[in-house]
């Protein structure tokens, strides 16, 4: 760190300074950020970081470690922003007096991004770096972040703490923006700002999280309408899963009394429910893990449709006349399909998946994903003379009104 003059472009609504060639010219020639937000020539004393001493090491990180900013889109914009030169860093400022006061600096205040970003250590107790949980929690797997201030966490942030001999988080992982209608990036000014809980209450809050997840690639932009989020959450949730988990329950309360019983299984029930345990112990939760939310719910999506396929073909309704034993088997073997792909998707639903596990006896301590490796949990669940009540439907089918706008 070193004391000297800052003189150049600050975005007071990013709290961030840009250099010129990153700026571009709004109406009456105001200058802009690279957010679109307007930028003011700023002239004071201030504390600089060296920052221009890290460009060799920064990159040396990226290339050593190509998942440590993810997705690929955002490493490389950070990479070309490395390879044009760093500039020393102002951290600190004196033209107010709100923020984290420079010690033995009256006058300075700490730049937000610095104090901001020692918050994640902090946090979970530096500079206790032998504390409980600063040893169970840093560095950091993660740092979910925005796209637009990917600089300050996988740029900055590093060099601060290979300034300060600290580890690094292992990943910085930028997601997109969520677009207004037309496409348009939402701002207070453009007036199209979305309020989230207008629309959980609209569309309820399983519903509108399970769209997002499944409609958008996470780490790319993506936009909305009501007509989508009511067409992705009747035909998966409502008519796919939905309908599933009703009809076999229902069967099962009507046909058997609510009673499970202990069942021998044919090649046939083995290979459904095979399927759904490659969906849901291996594909989504991998597929998560990488953070592709879709493609991990895709993954269980087909498990449902090979569940509806296998209820089709079986037809229960028919066994009940011609083959009532083998009817319990096909519905017992879509009971213990529908646990898991309740368990499953239990991150993305967590209300309505309870909802449903509590209709299935499934105690409230085995729904993470190391119950999905417990084979023993369908033998304990009829050995504890469990019964199954009239089941209720979880996913309600969601309505448009005929004013809501598409």
């Amino acid at each position: 760190l070193y004391l000297d003059r800052y003189e150049g472009w600050y975005s007071v609504r990013d709290e961030a300074f840009y250099d010129e060639s990153e700026l571009t010219e709004g109406e009456g020639g105001t200058k802009l950020s690279p957010q679109g937000t307007p930028v003011e020539w700023t002239v004071e004393e201030t504390w600089f970081f060296r920052l221009s001493n890290y460009q060799d090491r920064l990159l040396a990180l990226y290339a050593e470690q190509p998942d440590f900013i993810c997705p690929e889109s955002r490493r490389n914009e950070v990479m070309r922003f490395v390879e044009g030169g760093l500039k020393d860093l102002s951290v600190s400022r004196t033209s107010f007096d709100w923020g984290v006061p420079v010690p033995g600096r009256d006058g300075h205040v700490m730049y937000v991004w610095v104090d901001a970003l020692t918050t994640y250590m902090t946090g979970v107790g530096f500079p206790d770096t032998e504390g409980e949980m600063f040893q169970r929690f840093w560095p950091a797997s993660i740092h979910m972040i925005g796209k637009d201030i990917v600089r300050f966490h996988a740029v900055y942030w590093p060099a601060f703490l290979m300034s300060a001999g600290l580890p690094l988080p292992k990943q910085v992982f930028a997601h997109g923006f969520l677009l207004a209608r037309g496409g348009e990036k939402m701002s207070k000014s453009a007036g199209n700002v979305v309020d989230p809980m207008d629309l959980a209450e609209r569309f309820g809050v399983d519903p509108l999280r399970y769209f997002f997840m499944r409609e958008i690639a996470f780490g790319q932009d993506g936009s909305y309408s009501a007509e989508a989020i009511v067409t992705r959450a009747n035909a998966e949730l409502a008519n796919s899963f939905g309908n599933l988990a009703q009809r076999t329950l229902s069967m099962i309360f009507k046909n058997m009394d609510g009673v499970l019983e202990q069942f021998e299984t044919t090649v046939a029930d083995d290979e459904l429910l095979g399927t759904v345990a490659q969906a849901c112990r291996t594909e989504l939760p991998d597929e998560f893990e990488q953070l592709s939310f879709s493609s991990g719910i895709e993954a269980w999506m087909r498990a449902v449709y090979a569940c509806n396929q296998y209820v089709d073909e079986q037809a229960p309704w028919t066994l009940k006349k011609t083959d009532p034993v083998r009817m319990k088997v096909v519905l017992q073997t879509v009971f213990m399909a529908v646990r898991d792909l309740a368990i499953a998707i239990r991150p993305v639903v967590p209300g309505s998946a309870d909802r449903l596990l509590d209709q299935m006896g499934v105690p409230a301590d085995e729904r993470d994903y190391r119950a999905l490796a417990d084979d023993g949990w369908f033998a304990r669940l009829v050995a504890s003379g469990f019964r199954l009540e009239q089941p209720q439907g979880v996913f309600p089918r969601l309505e448009l009104p005929a004013d809501e706008p598409a």
